[in-house]
């Protein structure tokens, strides 16, 4: 995990209640033995210590690196966790507790230092088997008969084993957990603050290191507003082109890609957007490094603004007066009065035709003939209405200046309303 998103628990959390220990019927004399070989256990824990390292250098990989890098920190922590576990066979009642918050600390410290789990369980269970053979020698040196007898306890040994490797698994994932989740909100706040433009420029080198983007390049900002948030099923809203990369973040009202464009453009983008049916989608135009993505934020949500109601995908650069207009609604809504205003009074029928029928005729390039076609009326039917128009207005349709003012009051209609 990189330097720049990992997180620390400061807190390292408590292993949970113990369980009844599973204890096999033996009789006292194995008891014995089992103690006085335990004994002299806790008495060469310096060398049991060094016999597990080695062993540890040789057959873990992961223990190898971290003996490298600490190898006096690994080398108390196996103490420490020899003399708990042998202190456990011989004094279980009194030993137990602080065995268990050891094994449990130890799984939660590594966790954060980032060993492998593997690595950690395969360490316990090499420790287990070297306590064991360790008793198995001792109890041999002494007496080969009391062999016989430690092999009635091997049982309460290996369930021993079992229950701190347990106890490692558990306490690694609880911790593994917490720093993902830290990690996870820390890149949304990275996100957020990218997105709103708050980011400071001393932080971008460890936001663009974090988020994976490059400092410096070219970006866009894809805004997506579903109709209906439930429709979206976790399908990628977004499919980028080979040298792209987009980066989601869930706003309130919208879904937000930063995406890296690279040598592409955002009209490439266009085609690959798979939003929900009914979704409004909104693309900026590019903008230099990622000091500039709360610009293009707003700019694709400007764009989105700028989408229809019923769904669609508006390229900013594509419909810049639109976007004037939803920039300054109060200047739209004013535009709409003092060209539209003679229109608003008559009968909603009536004021409905001769709007549509003025769209149209624009769309069609001012032809009247194509109008008529898409309207399926005369030709005479569409250029009367358009008189009607002007005469209601007193805009001229032959004036290039009352066109572009029709044209965009029309617009700021549909956009902003009546």
């Amino acid at each position: 995990m990189p330097n720049a998103v990992r997180a620390r628990v400061r807190a390292v959390p408590e292993p949970p209640p113990p369980s009844p220990p599973l204890r096999s019927s033996v009789d006292a004399d194995a008891v014995a033995v089992l103690h006085r070989a335990a004994a002299v256990l806790m008495d060469d824990l310096p060398e049991l210590t060094d016999r597990l390292l080695t062993v540890l250098r040789e057959q873990e990989p992961a223990y190898r690196a971290a003996l490298e890098a600490d190898p006096s920190g690994i080398w108390q922590e196996a103490h420490r966790s020899l003399r708990h576990n042998v202190g456990s066979l011989l004094r279980p009642r009194e030993s137990r507790d602080a065995a268990r918050r050891c094994s449990w600390r130890i799984g939660a410290e590594r966790a954060e230092q980032g060993l492998p789990l593997d690595a950690l369980l395969h360490a316990f269970r090499l420790g287990g088997a070297l306590v064991w053979r360790g008793l198995v020698e001792e109890a041999a040196r002494r007496d080969p008969d009391d062999v016989r007898l430690l092999v009635h306890v091997a049982a309460d040994v290996w369930n021993f084993v079992d229950e701190h490797c347990t106890l490692v698994a558990d306490a690694y994932r609880q911790v593994e957990r917490q720093l993902a989740w830290r990690r996870e909100n820390r890149l949304r706040l990275m996100t957020t603050a990218l997105l709103d433009g708050t980011t400071r420029i001393a932080d971008l080198p460890d936001v663009a290191a974090a988020l994976e983007l490059p400092e410096h390049g070219r970006y866009a900002v894809v805004s997506v507003a579903a109709a209906h948030p439930a429709a979206h099923t976790g399908t990628p809203l977004l499919s980028v082109p080979p040298g792209m990369r987009a980066h989601w973040h869930a706003g309130a009202d919208a879904e937000h890609a930063i995406v890296h464009l690279g040598e592409s453009e955002p009209a490439d983008l266009v085609d690959r957007v798979t939003a929900p049916v009914g979704a409004r989608v909104g693309i900026s135009r590019a903008v230099e490094g990622l000091a500039s993505v709360g610009d293009a934020r707003r700019l694709s949500e400007t764009a989105l603004r700028a989408c229809p109601e019923a769904g669609g995908t508006v390229l900013l650069d594509e419909h810049l007066p639109a976007a004037l207009l939803v920039s300054a609604p109060a200047l739209g809504a004013a535009l709409v009065h003092r060209v539209l205003g003679p229109l608003l009074s008559l009968d909603p029928g009536d004021r409905d035709l001769l709007l549509d029928t003025v769209c149209v005729w624009l769309d069609s390039d001012g032809s009247a003939q194509r109008a008529a076609t898409r309207l399926y009326c005369h030709r005479n039917t569409v250029l009367n209405r358009l008189r009607r128009f002007e005469q209601l207005t007193g805009r001229s349709l032959t004036r290039p200046a009352d066109v572009v003012d029709t044209s965009l009051a029309l617009t700021a209609r549909r956009l902003l309303g009546d």
